[in-house]
């Protein structure tokens, strides 16, 4: 431990003061006088109070300057702080500020890949919804493209080889002999004796139709309306010629007893998006038409007579089947080859003149009645 320091600013005691001496001869032998000793005292006692008052002056002066030192120091120390506070301030404030920005800059670079990510699935999702859509094009042009071929090839085989004055046999079994077609129900016909007619002559035509051996005569109305129909074909059922058509053929051969039925197989005979199949072997599923249940192949959906079915109809796209007898399929067998046969010359496929082109209509017209009054090939 360091010793007990001295009060500061205090007198130093009487026994650390010195006290000066005068010193005498020895040479004298004998002592001052008292009156010397007092004045000699008093001198002194003024020199021993004269030198504690200028030491407390000097330490009066020293705390004077120590309290101005501080006094300064501390001014200076709180500019010093009060300058820091305020860099302090703004650095605060820049770093809240770039706080601020990098906050924007992340929400807009989230924004900004979100709206990447979905721009790009929105994109591959469109691709994949064009290839598909290419891809069910490609496939539904290339089945059109093969129909349409085998369209074409049918055609040229029938234009080739069948002509309403020397008919394919192969190709129309209709026409077969009876010895060869088999025994077929109702009265045999007889050659009509009309073949000794004089000839006709067609004003639409401007020239002179000749009937042939079988007694066949071109009405001149029917083919009117015939020949300006061919002019500009189409298949609106507004235009005379094909108006007659539906009315005294068509619409009798598909008015079958099931009404909501006959109306739907018409629709899809004139969009050509009717399929008949042969009925397979096994059980198919049972198909209420009409409140009728066909339960079975021995019920015909149309007819709703009990007959064997050896083929079925299917409408459009629809998955439903519907058992048909060899009577009802004959009958619309029979429109839709009327049907076949006008979009070919429709489409320009049919290059012949105008009275071959008639007489193979009338002959299809003619399947339609003979079909609708009942009278149907024999299924082997």
């Amino acid at each position: 431990m360091c010793p007990p320091q001295p009060d500061q600013g205090l007198p130093p005691p009487l026994a650390a003061v010195p006290v000066p001496w005068k010193n005498t001869d020895p040479c004298q032998g004998h002592r001052e006088s008292p009156g010397a000793l007092v004045e000699t005292s008093a001198g002194e006692e003024a020199q021993g109070q004269e030198g504690p008052a200028a030491t407390q002056l000097d330490v009066l002066r020293l705390r004077s300057s120590s309290m101005e030192i501080r006094e300064k120091g501390s001014e200076f120390l709180k500019e010093e702080l009060h300058r820091a506070q305020k860099e302090l301030k703004l650095k605060d404030e820049e770093c809240e500020r770039l706080s601020k920005v990098r906050e924007q800059l992340e929400q807009e670079l989230e924004e900004l890949t979100a709206s990447l990510f979905e721009e790009a699935h929105k994109m591959v999702r469109e691709a994949n919804m064009k290839q598909a859509a290419s891809e069910k094009q490609l496939k539904e042009a290339r089945g059109k493209i093969d129909m349409l071929q085998a369209e074409v090839t049918a055609l040229k085989t029938l234009v080739i080889t069948s002509t309403p004055a020397s008919p394919n046999r192969e190709l129309h079994p209709q026409l077969l002999s009876p010895t060869k077609a088999g025994p077929r129900k109702g009265h045999s016909r007889h050659k009509s004796t009309s073949s000794t007619l004089c000839p006709a002559v067609c004003p639409a035509a401007g020239h002179t139709l000749t009937p042939d051996r079988e007694g066949k005569e071109v009405d001149t109305i029917l083919f009117a309306e015939f020949q300006a129909w061919r002019e500009a074909p189409t298949l609106d059922k507004t235009c005379p010629f094909l108006e007659r058509v539906h009315r005294e053929d068509v619409g009798p051969c598909l008015d079958f007893t099931m009404q909501e039925l006959s109306t739907l197989v018409r629709a899809a005979v004139e969009d050509n998006t009717l399929t008949i199949e042969p009925v397979a072997s096994q059980t198919l599923p049972a198909v209420k038409v009409a409140e009728v249940e066909c339960s079975s192949t021995n019920t015909c959906a149309l007819s709703g007579l009990t007959r064997t079915c050896r083929h079925r109809i299917r409408l459009g796209d629809s998955e439903s089947h519907y058992y048909i007898s060899p009577s009802s399929r004959a009958r619309i067998t029979a429109v839709c080859n009327f049907f076949t046969y006008i979009r070919y010359i429709q489409q320009g496929l049919v290059r012949q003149d105008a009275e071959p082109m008639f007489w193979e209509i009338m002959r299809l017209r003619k399947e339609m009645s003979l079909a609708k009054l009942g009278f149907f090939p024999q299924e082997a």
